[in-house]
């Protein structure tokens, strides 16, 4: 964190490191510092993932349930959330357990 970093981005920090304490695994999918993050978390019943495009972007993450059924077009979605880091991480981190 730096002085300049506002509250908003303060609380995006904290719960992206909540993200990783819950078992989600982050990488960059564009190359840069400020690149857009995939972060994935693989549970028994779920494949959760939460893609942050920026403080500011557009942000969205999908739950999805696992099948031991092959499904046409992948698995089926089971929870949707959209719209800034903070709404979707905290969504993703608080309202999805493992």
């Amino acid at each position: 964190m730096t002085m300049t970093d506002s509250p908003d981005l303060v609380a995006a920090k904290r719960l992206l490191d909540a993200a990783k304490q819950a078992g989600f695994r982050f990488q960059r999918v564009v190359p840069g510092e400020d690149g857009p993050l995939l972060g994935v978390r693989e549970g028994i019943e779920y494949r959760d993932e939460i893609y942050i495009g920026g403080f500011g972007e557009p942000c969205h993450a999908t739950r999805r349930r696992k099948s031991s059924l092959v499904v046409p077009g992948g698995l089926p979605v089971s929870e949707r959330v959209q719209g800034d880091a903070l709404t979707v991480l905290h969504t993703a981190v608080s309202d999805w357990g493992i």
